[in-house]
């Protein structure tokens, strides 16, 4: 459990690099370097942060769920999976200059809240969920 314990926070703080280094793309965004909306790119470097801490967190709290190892790999894989996404997308949205957050007939629109539904917003859900379950008392564990 520890090697996938330290799996999951190096990919919080690789996240959390990357996170940062989109502080550097905002920089750009606001000087006016790069055509992207300033707004969405520090939507994009918030994301990486905080996706950092999720996994983070998670990576903390393994060894204090009902999971076996599978389970366990699979909890850190659909956290890691919407937290790096949900940077990416936003990060990618930023130089469309759309809001992805309903469909609208705009191509680029569309293909943005498709892929934060089916990347962040699902996955996400089903990785908290799972987080919790997980976290619950175990069903051997007898009541104090």
């Amino acid at each position: 459990m520890k090697t996938l314990q330290r799996q999951a926070g190096l990919l919080g703080a690789v996240l959390l690099f990357i996170g940062y280094a989109t502080g550097g793309l905002l920089a750009m965004a606001m000087t006016g370097k790069v055509d992207a909306d300033p707004k969405v790119v520090l939507s994009a470097h918030l994301n990486g942060v905080l996706g950092c801490f999720w996994l983070c967190a998670v990576a903390a709290t393994l060894p204090f769920t009902r999971f076996g190892e599978v389970g366990a790999k699979r909890l850190v894989l659909v956290t890691a999976l919407p937290a790096y996404a949900n940077w990416l997308i936003t990060t990618i949205k930023a130089f469309y200059r759309v809001a992805g957050v309903g469909l609208d007939g705009r191509g680029a629109n569309d293909a943005v809240f498709a892929a934060l539904n089916a990347f962040v917003v699902i996955p996400s859900f089903v990785a908290v969920g799972a987080w919790v379950y997980g976290l619950m008392r175990p069903k051997d564990e007898k009541s104090a």
